[in-house]
């Protein structure tokens, strides 16, 4: 049987169907949602740049509409959610803890995330750490003072802080909550008490295997170069999945155009049942960690949208910005803005706004981009939108300011 021929657009469509974005969400959101969209993206990058809303509420509201963002940190303080390594430092759901209980066990595979040297030469400390958190309870690094008064940056994090790293990386403690979005840590033992690493660990080859099933359900449609890339896989045997997989009918093999063969999952065949591409209505403002953006050779290859963030860069050297967020509407990354929130104030800036050169400015893009700001704005408390540099054709549209009615 001839493999189905998919077209570009298709293929977008269906990868945002797996990740929440094809279309706006039907309702409000609920606290219920927020476990459910981290199931559906397995993953939730942490980053504490908060130029703008931090980057795991944003992911969030990208998919859910407005929501309080405490809901998210009500989430990891109920147990539904634990943090660790992952695609990088991310929230997960805690179900999946025997997923990354084998990498906790083997921390130094991990490379600069776990400190070996630094954890035997402070033994001694850490093993008092350990003993004051299980006799005193949950601790922060903040906790402790630093022993040079003056000294800041992660450049030169006080001991007690590299010494609850060290110990998160080696799953001794976890983290039980975030105050200010300041980790809070409690003994493993103590967070999770049923857990025995002799009868629930799973063997390392069928954590990965799990772990990359769900790479393939959240993507949705890939080529199997990228499904190593989600949960920092590097050594998987892709190949041998996905034959398992064709022959267990969890994914098809599909040819998309300019991109050949790549692979489908079967929960997305029923939006192919028509014979039709699903319709993309979405438009949204996307953190630079969501994860349709996160493996930026994906971006590159999936939605001709070649992303750097340069918030690292020095500033004369910036192409864009400090912090420049994609802008999708209707399946397409049609450009990108970098925004500051000022929250004294409740300016939303949009320092610059720039479209793709491809992108053709017409009434739905100006309607659909100004609504997905604007909810942006409102949702972080906003109550104007200044813009200082965007497409002529855009500024004609929408000005250069305007007013936002909080409810």
């Amino acid at each position: 049987m001839a493999e189905p021929v998919l077209s570009l657009q298709t293929a977008r469509n269906l990868h945002l169907a797996a990740q929440g974005l094809l279309r706006k969400p039907r309702r409000r959101a609920r606290p219920e949602d927020i476990l459910a969209a981290i199931t559906q993206m397995s993953l939730l990058q942490i980053d504490t740049i908060n130029v703008v809303a931090r980057s795991p509420y944003l992911v969030l509201f990208s998919r859910l509409g407005c929501y309080p963002m405490h809901w998210l940190d009500d989430a990891l303080a109920r147990g539904e959610l634990m943090e660790y390594w992952a695609h990088e430092a991310c929230f997960l759901p805690r179900s999946d803890f025997e997923l990354v209980r084998h990498q906790m066990l083997q921390p130094e595979n991990m490379g600069w995330k776990y400190r070996a040297e630094w954890m035997a030469e402070h033994a001694a400390d850490i093993a008092e750490l350990l003993d004051w958190i299980e006799q005193n309870g949950p601790v922060r690094s903040a906790d402790f003072e630093h022993p040079r008064p003056g000294q800041r940056g992660w450049w030169d994090w006080k001991p007690h802080k590299r010494h609850l790293e060290g110990l998160f990386s080696a799953g001794k403690v976890m983290v039980i909550e975030r105050r200010n979005f300041q980790r809070v840590y409690d003994l493993t033992a103590r967070v999770m008490p049923h857990w025995d690493d002799d009868k629930h660990l799973l063997p390392q080859e069928l954590a990965q295997a799990r772990m990359l099933e769900n790479s393939a359900r959240s993507l949705g449609i890939f080529k199997s170069a990228w499904l190593a890339d989600y949960y920092r896989l590097k050594r998987a045997p892709l190949a041998e999945h996905i034959v398992r997989w064709q022959a267990e009918g969890r994914v098809v093999s599909v040819e998309v155009e300019s991109l050949g063969q790549m692979w489908l999952h079967r929960d997305l065949l029923p939006l192919l049942d028509n014979g039709k591409s699903p319709r993309a209505t979405h438009s949204a403002v996307l953190s630079p960690f969501d994860p349709v953006v996160w493996d930026r050779r994906r971006a590159e290859q999936l939605f001709n949208f070649t992303y750097r963030l340069e918030c690292y860069t020095p500033a004369p050297k910036r192409q864009y910005g400090y912090f420049t967020l994609p802008l999708l509407h209707c399946g397409q990354l049609v450009g990108r803005m970098d925004a500051k929130m000022h929250r004294k104030t409740g300016e939303l800036a949009i320092i610059a706004l720039y479209l793709e050169p491809e992108v053709a400015v017409r009434a739905s893009l100006v309607t659909g981009l100004q609504q997905a700001i604007t909810e942006f704005a409102l949702w972080q408390g906003a109550t104007s939108v200044t813009l200082a540099s965007q497409p002529s054709a855009l500024q004609a549209a929408w000005g250069s300011a305007w007013e936002i009615q909080q409810p």
